[in-house]
């Protein structure tokens, strides 16, 4: 499994990086066949008075991200919930997948390695030149990324398996963009266009 783990506003020591890698490891031990890349993300809020640190765990298994987050005072603490409820999500991805969607003698396909898609390829001129540099607006962040149709239940099964509060997706039916999302008081529900 290739594993990336970033720091924001603390140092990552060779101890912190090494707790992280054995913890997600152990938590990703009986999955091996499905997460082939691991993407950690540990933070330190900036405000001394809200000691608050983050650990944030994004997995790709077979096509499909899941993403954990939790938050404490203590970072190692962090770090231990965030293992355990990736654990959690992904055993329940694999119960899901493996009774729901495939009929008896077939699988998934696999997710291929980073290195089978892209091409080695040397860079020919400068890729500055003509070019200013331009910052984005601050506050908005572009995230891109396959919307393959599917059901309502599916885009509320992926709601769960990302962690978020709403999950955009392409509705098999009319093919239009819908958004699902956890309500304040339970339920989930659906904002579509109106014609």
């Amino acid at each position: 499994m290739k594993l990336l783990i970033h720091g924001r506003n603390l140092e990552l020591t060779p101890a912190l990086r090494e707790y992280t890698k054995s913890k997600l490891e152990k938590a990703i031990h009986h999955f091996d066949e499905l997460v082939k890349e691991a993407d950690v993300h540990l933070s330190v809020a900036k405000n001394p008075r809200v000691p608050q640190q983050t650990a944030e765990v994004t997995v790709f298994a077979n096509g499909t991200i899941i993403r954990a987050q939790e938050r404490s005072q203590n970072l190692y603490a962090s770090i231990d919930l965030v293992a355990n409820k990736l654990c959690r999500q992904l055993r329940r991805y694999k119960e899901r997948h493996s009774n729901h969607h495939h009929s008896h003698g077939h699988s998934a396909s696999l997710t291929p390695a980073t290195e089978e898609v892209v091409e080695d390829k040397s860079i020919e001129g400068s890729l500055l030149s003509g070019k200013t540099p331009q910052l984005p607006s601050p506050g908005i962040r572009r995230k891109y990324f396959h919307m393959p149709p599917m059901s309502i239940e599916e885009a509320r099964h992926q709601l769960d398996l990302i962690d978020h509060d709403f999950y955009v997706f392409k509705d098999e039916k009319n093919g239009e963009l819908q958004v699902i999302y956890r309500r304040n008081h339970g339920g989930y529900g659906v904002i579509q266009a109106k014609n």
